[in-house]
């Protein structure tokens, strides 16, 4: 990839992350988190991951607005910087979504689909595979990523209905398959390879550049750490290469969550409830493009699992969290217990959705920072049935 298209990659990123969180000289609170953590993703990270929230009119009838920065190294070798969130103007009349992110990272990835079968005998003999050819280990893989997502929603009338548009941008680039060896005998062929190969894309990096009409409704109490309401948000996405994609395809994104409280006097005893569906609808997306949990807006899908362990052309996310205060007269620490299903498909490899479904579950601990805006520290262990587990660190409640 030319250095003067990278260069121009980054300074709109960073343009952006700038606006976003910019607040219009309004007070911002600001909370300067920072970051030691281990998962399976990252190994051991350092760094610094702040929190802003503000109001950008009258508290009344304005809903906060949040964003979590981060820079992170960790012991991988990788270099993490984000910006994400939500600004919602005065009155809630414009909602603006941002995901902005460049990654020098790298990932292990284990095939398509879900179940004991997700990592798949490479068949395709137009590409010398032997059917008796299995890589039955995790498929290591380095690269590069610049993402700059911009969602704009109108609110219709006097309602929790939003409506809008949306750019999206991927760029990955400089991929390195680490486990791809073509000068073997027989080759030693990864996943990556062979699905960018038979869907005619580059193994080395591509683009996916598209506009997306977005519908949304919102009636959470806080963003960050809400006690009550629900949130819809549905995503059609658009990728043609005349705007830049390698190839032409379309995406839809369904999401939704809900917050039943247990106790009146106590909001934060709950249970959460948080699906969604992402599904590739036309055309054909790169290797690393596709569905994948952990490649949320915040990443914060699959606990006790890898970034991107599971991957397909349609993928369906479910999780149920309880939420409880640990103390009698206080909400400065609070406890969770969680649990979460996975299912993806693959058409390349005839694998349906709920064909096999993957769970994870585990517990964790909140420590509330900031009372008026509710930020927590989360604390979290998950553990998954296929033997995965992590140590999960993060700002504000995971949903």
């Amino acid at each position: 990839m030319k250095r003067t298209f990278i260069t121009i990659q980054l300074t709109i990123v960073f343009i952006l992350a700038a606006f976003t969180i910019k607040a219009q000289e309004k007070k911002v609170n600001i909370i300067p988190f920072p970051v030691l953590a281990t998962n399976p993703t990252v190994g051991f990270a350092f760094g610094v991951s702040p929190g802003f929230t503000w109001y950008m009119g009258d508290q009344q009838n304005t809903s906060m607005s949040s964003v979590v920065a981060s820079l992170v190294y960790t012991t991988n070798q990788q270099f993490l910087f984000s910006t994400r969130g939500n600004t919602f103007l005065e009155g809630d009349k414009w909602n603006i979504m941002a995901d902005l992110r460049y990654q020098i990272t790298s990932q292990p990835t284990y095939g398509l689909g879900t179940g004991s079968g997700s990592i798949h005998p490479l068949v395709n003999n137009n590409y010398g595979y032997s059917e008796r050819h299995y890589l039955k280990k995790h498929q290591m893989m380095e690269y590069d990523l610049i993402r700059a997502y911009m969602t704009t929603l109108r609110k219709h009338e006097d309602t929790r209905f939003f409506y809008g548009l949306g750019y999206h941008l991927d760029v990955i680039y400089n991929i390195d398959d680490n486990l791809l060896d073509l000068d073997t005998v027989p080759q030693q062929v990864t996943q990556h390879y062979r699905y960018n190969k038979l869907k005619g894309f580059s193994t080395k990096g591509n683009t996916v550049s598209g506009v997306s009409l977005n519908l949304m409704y919102d009636s959470r109490d806080n963003v960050a750490n809400p006690y009550s309401g629900r949130y819809a948000f549905a995503s059609w996405r658009l990728n043609p290469k005349l705007i830049g994609s390698t190839q032409n395809s379309s995406t839809l994104w369904l999401e939704y969550r809900d917050y039943f409280n247990l106790s009146k006097e106590r909001p934060r005893h709950l249970i959460g409830i948080w699906t969604y569906g992402w599904f590739v609808t036309s055309g054909n997306l790169p290797y690393m493009n596709l569905p994948a949990i952990g490649w949320d807006m915040f990443s914060r899908s699959g606990r006790a699992y890898t970034s991107g362990r599971f991957r397909g052309e349609d993928l369906i996310y479910t999780e149920v969290e309880y939420r409880f205060p640990l103390q009698a007269n206080s909400d400065l620490l609070g406890g969770v217990i969680f649990a979460n299903t996975t299912t993806a498909s693959s058409r390349t490899e005839n694998i349906d959705l709920f064909q096999n479904v993957n769970l994870a579950y585990g517990l964790g601990l909140r420590v509330m920072i900031n009372k008026k805006s509710r930020s927590n520290v989360n604390l979290d262990y998950g553990w998954a049935t296929n033997g995965s587990q992590g140590f999960f660190i993060s700002l504000n409640e995971v949903f």
